[in-house]
C-alpha cells in the first residue's frame, strides 16, 4: 500500500528500530541512502547496510538478515515484482520501498500489513482497480449449490426442475468467471507491458527530510544528484525533469539567499548551490573544452565526429566561436579568463548556427569553498565511474563503498578519482559509437536495430556493466540516427549485446525505447525478453532490477533474436 505521511507512517515508525537498508547500485539510490543515512544519524537509528546488485542477491540478503530485522528499506528494489512471493518473509517483516521503476506489481500495491510503498501516488500510475484483479468469490464457487442434495421426501420431478436450474446457475458463474479472467489478463497485460521511471528516490528521502524540518545544504545537493542522474540516463521525460527542477530550484534559493553583507563572512569551507543555465558538455570543468565537445554525446552525435566530415565542422565550430585552437586543448581552469566568462554565450550563438538548438539545459552546481566547483552532471559521471569500476578487480561491495564516500564533501579526493575514471569511460564509449558506425555493426532487424560488440573490440570489459552499456546502447542510437539517411531506421528501438563473462560463455543484452524528442521513456523490452526467452527456452538470467537488461548464453543468442523479431513483427 501507498504511504501518505511519510512521516508518521514511515520514519516515525522505524525510528526506535533496527533496520536493515538494502541498496541497488545507481546513482539516484546511493543519493537517497545518503538523505536516509543523514537522518539516521541525527536520531541515532541502528541500521546496517547491505548493496544489493539484483534479484538472486536480494533473496540471498534476505535470508542470511531476516532473522536479526523485522523492517527493511529497499531503494530502487523491489517494487517492480511480487516481493512477498520472491522473499517468502514471516508475517511479521515489514518493507519499505523506495523505488523508481515503473509499473509497480499489483500485490505490492494492495498489500495492506507488509509492503509500504514510499512513492509519490501523483505520478501517472495508472493503477487497475481492485475488482478487476483480486477475485475474493473464489471460495463461494460451489458454496451456493450445496442445498440441491435434498431430503428425498420431495417429488422426483421437482428435484430434477432444482438441479437443472442449479446446473445452470452454475454454468453461468463459470461463464463469468472465464470473462473476468480474460478481461483481467488484458488488464494486467496492458499495466505491465511498459516499463519506466518515476519520481527520483533521492528527492522523496530529501521531502522526508523537509517535512520534519532536517534538511540541510548537503541532503539538497545529494536530491539534486539523484535527479541529474535520471536525466543522464534518459530515464525520464524533459517535462518531468523540468518540472522537478523548478520544486529543488525552490529548496535551493530557500538554503542558499545571502545578505549583501554577509558576502566577507563566508566561511572557507563552506557550501554554496546554485542553479545554472548551463552547456550540456560533459565534465568541461574538469577537462580542456576540445576534449569535452569530442565526448560528449550531445556534440559528438550533432557534429558527427566519427567522420572525416565531422572534425572539419569541429573546426568550423570552434572557428566560429573565435577560440584559439592553444586555448580550447588547453585545461578549463587554465584557459584566459575572459574567454572563460563569455565561454556561455559564445558556444550557445555557434551552436545555433550549427543546427544544435539545447546545447544549454537546466541544471545546478555546487562550490565547496573557493576551490572546488562542480556541476551536477559532473558528479553524477564520477559516482557511475567508481560504481562500475573495473581496473582493479574489487568486489562490488567495494567499489559500492567507495561510490558512497564520493558524495561526502570531506572525500573530494574520491571524486577526483572518480572524475579522471568518466573521462576514460567517455572516451571509451566515444571511440566504441564511432568503430560501430564506421563499420557498419549497427542492423536494422525489422521491427528493431542491433548491434553487438564482439569479444577483443577495445574496451569491451567496460560494458560488461549494466550502466556503463546503457550509457553506450542511448549514444549509439542518437549517433545512428544523426547519420542514418534512412528515415525509417530514425523511428526504430536499439537492441545492444556485448560479452559478459567469456568463460561461461554468456552476454549480456540491453533494449531501449526509440531515440525521440516528444519520446515517453516507456521501454517495452523487459516483457519482450521473457516472452522471447519463454517461447525458445533460451537460457536467460533476468537478474536486473531494470527488466530490459538480460543475461544469456551466447549460443542462444540468434534464436532469441529469431523470436523477438517475429514477436514484436
Amino acid at each position: 500500500m501507498f504511504v501518505s505521511d511519510l512521516r508518521k507512517e514511515f520514519y516515525d515508525v522505524i525510528v526506535t528500530e533496527r533496520v536493515l537498508l538494502l541498496v541497488a547500485p545507481d546513482v539516484d539510490a546511493l543519493c537517497a541512502c545518503k538523505v536516509l543515512q543523514a537522518l539516521f544519524q541525527c536520531d541515532h537509528v541502528q541500521y546496517t547496510l547491505v548493496p544489493v546488485s539484483g534479484w538472486q542477491e536480494l533473496e540471498t540478503l534476505f535470508l542470511e538478515h531476516k532473522e536479526q530485522f523485522r523492517y527493511f528499506v529497499l531503494i530502487n528494489c523491489g517494487a517492480n515484482i511480487d516481493l512477498l512471493e520472491t522473499l517468502q518473509p514471516q508475517e511479521e517483516a515489514i518493507f519499505y520501498i523506495c523505488d523508481t521503476h515503473r509499473p509497480i506489481d499489483v500485490v505490492n500495491i494492495y498489500n495492506d500489513s507488509q509492503i509500504k510503498l514510499l512513492i509519490r501516488q501523483d505520478d501517472d500510475l495508472e493503477i487497475p482497480a481492485y475488482d478487476d484483479i483480486f477475485n475474493d468469490d473464489e471460495d463461494e464457487e460451489d458454496g451456493d449449490d450445496s442445498g440441491n442434495e435434498s431430503d428425498g421426501a420431495e417429488p422426483s420431478g421437482k428435484r430434477r426442475r432444482f438441479d437443472e436450474a442449479a446446473v445452470e446457475r452454475r454454468i453461468e458463474r463459470r461463464r463469468q468467471r472465464r470473462e473476468w479472467e480474460a478481461r483481467r489478463r488484458e488488464i494486467l497485460f496492458d499495466y505491465e507491458q511498459y516499463e519506466y521511471h518515476g519520481t527520483s528516490s533521492a528527492m522523496m528521502m530529501f521531502e522526508l527530510a523537509w517535512i520534519m524540518s532536517k534538511d540541510s545544504n548537503d541532503m539538497l545537493w545529494w536530491a539534486i544528484v539523484g535527479l541529474t542522474d535520471q536525466w543522464v540516463q534518459d530515464r525520464i521525460t524533459q517535462m518531468k525533469y523540468v518540472t522537478d527542477v523548478g520544486t529543488l530550484q525552490r529548496h535551493v534559493s530557500r538554503h542558499n539567499h545571502r545578505n549583501e553583507d554577509e558576502e566577507n563572512s563566508l566561511s572557507i569551507d563552506c557550501m554554496r548551490i546554485a542553479f545554472e543555465y548551463d552547456l550540456r558538455l560533459s565534465l568541461y570543468q574538469h577537462w580542456s573544452l576540445y576534449e569535452s565537445i569530442c565526448n560528449s554525446c550531445y556534440t559528438s552525435a550533432s557534429l558527427k565526429l566519427w567522420s572525416v566530415q565531422g572534425q572539419k565542422k569541429l573546426q568550423e565550430f570552434l572557428a566560429d566561436m573565435g577560440m584559439p585552437l592553444k586555448q580550447v586543448k588547453q585545461k578549463f581552469n587554465s584557459m584566459d579568463i575572459s574567454l572563460k566568462e563569455n565561454l556561455r554565450e559564445m558556444l550557445e550563438e555557434s551552436a545555433n548556427k550549427f543546427g544544435m538548438k539545447d546545447v544549454r539545459v537546466q541544471t545546478f552546481s555546487v562550490q565547496f569553498g573557493f576551490k572546488n566547483k562542480f556541476l551536477a552532471s559532473d558528479i553524477v559521471f564520477a559516482v557511475l565511474s567508481l560504481l562500475e569500476n573495473i581496473e582493479r578487480d574489487e568486489k562490488g561491495t567495494d567499489n559500492f563503498i567507495k561510490a558512497l564516500d564520493s558524495l561526502s564533501r570531506s572525500n573530494l579526493d574520491k571524486l577526483h578519482t572518480g572524475l579522471e575514471m568518466a573521462k576514460k569511460l567517455l572516451r571509451a564509449i566515444q571511440q566504441t559509437v564511432a568503430s560501430c558506425i564506421c563499420t557498419n555493426l549497427i542492423l536494422s532487424q525489422g521491427p528493431f536495430l542491433y548491434c553487438y560488440l564482439m569479444e577483443g573490440t577495445p574496451d569491451v570489459k567496460m560494458f560488461a556493466n549494466p550502466i556503463s552499456l546503457c550509457l553506450l546502447c542511448k549514444y549509439l542510437l542518437k549517433s545512428f540516427v544523426c547519420s542514418t539517411k534512412n528515415k525509417r531506421c530514425k523511428l526504430l528501438p536499439l537492441v545492444l549485446a556485448a560479452p559478459l563473462d567469456a568463460e561461461k560463455g554468456t552476454v549480456i543484452m540491453v533494449g531501449i525505447p526509440p531515440e525521440a524528442e516528444s519520446s515517453d521513456k516507456k521501454n517495452f523490452f523487459g516483457r519482450a525478453f521473457e516472452k522471447a526467452a519463454e517461447s525458445t527456452s533460451s537460457r536467460t538470467l533476468h537478474n536486473h532490477f531494470d527488466m530490459s537488461i538480460i543475461e544469456l548464453r551466447t549460443e542462444d543468442r540468434s534464436k532469441f533474436l529469431d523470436a523477438l523479431i517475429s514477436l514484436l513483427s
